[in-house]
């Protein structure tokens, strides 16, 4: 399909650049060369079509950038039949195959960085700038888990009986279906994926349906690597399709692992459906992120910190900080400097303009949730320091609120938008308490310059990842995941590659002793 121009709205333009020319409109264009802009899905090793389409939307603009093929059962249940028949060779490959195809895909991503960066910003809003970054770390996965395939060891362990050895072997669990959200459209496949087909698993992703283009990138990149037929699979579909298509996902005896990365309310669905088949299941679910400012931190670092962890891609990260509480001591400080780095740092517009940090919302649904808790806070004593108003389509002002109680629905639910609220605290075990008072437990982030502190709270958070004096820790050598309702198991790391491996117990016995 031809790029499609969208133009910015006048009304758009006016709220987020006052007094711009009119002269200086202009049209938006998704540049990205044919091979990458991919419409159909993939299963098989071909670009099949479905009985219907879906559009896919520029969420700064509403305007259509592509229609996609809508896959229902019928394409999915095709899919999983080709990933199983594919995983009987797949499995067969040495780890040094699948690892030099892992990296022959890392290698194309890097090749066409600038594209599927611009697929990113157009599909899901995030600046350039950022969706850069996310095709790095994207690629940053297949070439650590290119890297992980030649490292799947077993174990021969002593034996009780002379007459017997005790082998332990690491084994591809089968077909695995990938079910990935839309505001790291790239990134969450390929962290799933990079350790499935590392590991000797073959894959379906279903994508979400806001963000199908980056999937369908992947999988043009993947064929041209040398990624065999069957092996990674790709079914787009709209929100009205992706119950049926997800149910297949999850309940086909042919697959044998789930792997979802979601709200904590949609992961127990799939994980309820993949009950009856007794399936492997990883779930990254929801956080509600605590962000701690001890008055022993660096006030500078901690400002710093802050805004990379709340304002990344608007705010609509799984680990994005939702409850700022600062000691009394250094609580005004802090509020004052971070208003004004807000007011220096964060310009809103258009992802693909230059000098863009903070992009739209993914749609109005979004925007409407940050307006409601902004009300439900100010209606309770809150008050609105930095922004605060919801602007054309699904543009949200980057708002910083004070005098914020846990009491707020800010405080209670995860909000995904760039809503700040400070909460005040007095000692470190009332910071600990507010903190883990939540049945979630993804990310937490605090900052101190108190060593013997930092190890207390490091070890108290009851969360899967700690930033200590860093807002942004995400990287593929480190695990990701949480606790509590946030999930089950972990992705990158050394450990990544296990929720995909089945551990087999051989006793060769009969030897003489």
């Amino acid at each position: 399909m031809s790029p499609v121009c969208v133009p910015r709205t006048l009304r758009l333009l006016r709220q987020l650049f006052p007094g711009l020319p009119a002269a200086m409109q202009r049209l938006y264009s998704l540049d990205v060369s044919a091979p990458l802009l991919r419409t159909q899905g993939y299963v098989d090793g071909r670009w099949v079509s479905a009985a219907s389409v879906f559009p896919v939307l520029d969420p700064a603009t509403g305007q259509e950038i592509a229609r996609v093929s809508d896959c229902g059962p019928a394409e999915a249940k095709q899919a999983v039949d080709a990933a199983f028949k594919a995983f009987q060779s797949w499995k067969q490959r040495s780890a040094k195959e699948r690892s030099v195809l892992l990296r022959r895909w890392f290698d194309l991503m890097t090749n066409h960085k600038e594209e599927l960066a611009r697929l990113i910003t157009f599909e899901c809003g995030k600046p350039l700038q950022e969706s850069l970054g996310e095709v790095a770390y994207s690629a940053s996965f297949l070439e650590w888990f290119s890297e992980e395939a030649r490292r799947v060891y077993g174990d021969i362990v002593p034996s009780p009986n002379k007459d017997r050895k005790i082998l332990l072997l690491k084994q591809p669990v089968g077909v695995s279906s990938i079910i990935t959200p839309w505001n790291f459209p790239s990134a969450m496949i390929t962290r799933k994926v990079g350790a499935a087909l590392a590991a000797g698993c073959t894959v379906v992703v279903k994508p979400a349906e806001d963000t199908p283009l980056s999937a369908l990138a992947l999988a043009e990149l993947a064929e041209q690597a040398g990624i065999p037929a069957g092996v990674f699979n790709v079914v787009p579909c709209s929100r009205e399709k992706t119950p049926s298509v997800g149910e297949v996902l999850c309940t086909d005896p042919l697959v044998a692992k789930i792997s979802f990365t979601g709200s904590t309310a949609t992961g127990k669905v799939l994980l309820k459906l993949a009950a009856d088949t007794v399936k492997k299941a990883s779930m990254e679910l929801g956080g509600h992120a605590p962000f701690i400012v001890f008055d022993s931190a660096d006030i500078d670092k901690a400002v710093k910190g802050a805004v990379a962890s709340k304002f990344r891609n608007s705010g609509q990260t799984c680990v994005c900080s939702n409850r700022f509480l600062v000691q009394s001591g250094i609580h005004d400080r802090f509020v004052e400097q971070l208003g004004r780095a807000m007011d220096a740092e964060l310009r809103l517009g258009h992802g693909s303009e230059p000098g863009t940090t903070q992009g739209p919302l993914i749609n109005s649904r979004a925007a409407e949730k940050v307006v409601q808790q902004i009300s439900d806070a100010v209606s309770r004593g809150a008050k609105v320091l930095k922004g605060g108003k919801r602007l054309d389509g699904s543009f949200m002002e980057p708002t910083l609120l004070a005098d914020v109680t846990t009491d707020m629905l800010c405080t209670k639910e995860e909000t995904f938008g760039p809503l700040l609220p400070v909460i005040r605290f007095n000692t470190e075990e009332e910071a600990l308490a507010i903190s883990n008072a939540t049945n979630v437990g993804l990310a937490g982030y605090f900052f101190s310059e108190d060593v013997a502190q930092i190890w207390r709270v490091a070890e108290a958070l009851e969360v899967g990842i700690v930033g200590v004096n860093e807002g942004v820790p995400s990287c593929a050598e480190a695990s990701f995941g949480g606790v509590k309702e946030s999930g089950l198991g972990r992705e990158g790391s050394k450990y990544g590659i296990n929720d995909y491996l089945e551990v087999k117990y051989v006793c060769f016995g009969g030897l003489k002793p």
